[in-house]
């Protein structure tokens, strides 16, 4: 007939009697409404029941096809099983993945042995005749093929959002390790300031009161500094703003208001001063800064020795003072093993290791031979 080169072929030949081509054409109309309600069904399903979904969408696909049976109607009559089963690779649970990819294994198994079993016992008369096995082999390669492209790419989907979601994660994490650092550094170099410069006008209000007064001033300069650099990181959490961080810029400034609390810093400079990675610049600020606040809050000396030295492929950093010491610090050990004085009660020491330990670099802190403290750095720049 006109129609024997498609799948529909064997619908319009009319071989059997007068009457076969109206019971063929019935057949396949009711097939393929029972498909289309089991495809429906399944697709309504899909979200609340996956697996039930899944199901009615894969017998709603095997149901369809019989009535056309060619490897590309069938890639297009399964399609909507298909999309099922990316669906649950992709969006459904978890368990749901693997149940999803046995189930439709198992209609790639059955579906061509059935069409085969069907076509040799002449179970639904014309639609389907007896073919060679290599036909079948081929329509079951087919569905496997493109049931396991879609599947593979509703795992990859999944996969690929588990992995920025952990990237995302990983970061935060990040983000909120450098807030708790820089509020320390920041945060308890202005109080352990403005602690020193209170205690000392308290000691002399009755018999120095221009120092008491000088004192009570440095004391607002630096809290109304500290003000703004909490009103600056609110800002910068809120609407996520570039925040500005100091650098080796500012030690200058660090020094003065060092100087205001009774602590003198001699700066020292070396090699040829050029321009850092931020990162790098911003954490060879907070290590001079943490460490310039533990002289002032812990040494018991007026003084303390800030040197940058600019290698050709490293920042060094070294802060001196002739204060109190403690016992030997074996540089080898992580610093929370270390008791010390100069970082009771507090994270300093730990903070500038985690810094330098992020960028690659080295660190040591520790009591000198000749007394006092030494910390020093060196940051891959």
């Amino acid at each position: 007939g006109a129609g024997s080169g498609s799948g529909v072929g064997p619908l319009l030949e009319p071989s059997s009697g007068p009457g076969f081509r109206t019971v063929g054409l019935r057949t396949v109309l009711l097939l393929l409404s029972g498909g289309a309600l089991a495809t429906l069904t399944g697709s309504a399903l899909l979200r609340r029941v996956p697996l039930a979904g899944l199901g009615c969408l894969l017998l709603g696909s095997a149901v369809s096809s019989v009535a056309c049976h060619t490897p590309v109607t069938t890639v297009l009559e399964f399609l909507p099983a298909d999309i099922g089963l990316w669906c649950l690779a992709d969006r459904g649970p978890r368990r749901s993945s693997g149940a999803a990819l046995a189930m439709a294994a198992t209609m790639w198994a059955a579906y061509p042995a059935g069409l085969r079993a069907a076509s040799d016992s002449g179970a639904l008369g014309p639609l389907l005749r007896p073919a060679p096995f290599g036909d079948y082999f081929s329509l079951e390669a087919v569905m496997v093929l493109s049931g396991l492209v879609f599947w593979l790419a509703g795992v990859s989907g999944r996969q690929a959002r588990a992995f920025a979601q952990s990237r995302e994660a990983e970061a935060a994490t990040a983000d909120r390790l450098r807030l708790s650092r820089d509020l320390h550094d920041s945060v308890a170099h202005d109080i352990g300031i403005i602690a020193v410069l209170a205690g000392a006008a308290a000691r002399v209000l009755q018999t120095q009161p221009e120092a008491a007064r000088e004192a009570l001033t440095g004391i607002e300069t630096t809290s109304r500094d500290t003000l703004t650099g909490l009103q600056q990181m609110l800002r910068t959490l809120r609407q996520d703003e570039p925040r500005s961080d100091p650098g080796l810029l500012d030690v200058e400034r660090l020094a003065a208001r060092a100087s205001g609390a009774g602590v003198r810093v001699e700066l020292s400079w070396t090699g040829d001063r050029r321009s850092l990675p931020p990162e790098i610049d911003r954490s060879a600020y907070r290590i001079i800064q943490e460490a310039v606040t533990n002289v002032v809050r812990h040494s018991g000396t007026d003084a303390c020795r800030v040197a940058v030295g600019f290698e050709p492929d490293a920042l060094a950093i070294e802060i001196t003072d002739d204060g109190r010491g403690a016992g030997v610090v074996d540089h080898d050990l992580p610093v929370p093993a270390i008791g010390h004085q100069r970082d009771a009660g507090g994270f300093g020491l730990l903070g500038m290791r985690e810094r330098v330990a992020m960028l690659s670099g080295q660190f040591s802190a520790g009591p000198r031979p000749e007394g006092g403290f030494r910390v020093a750095a060196r940051l891959p720049a």
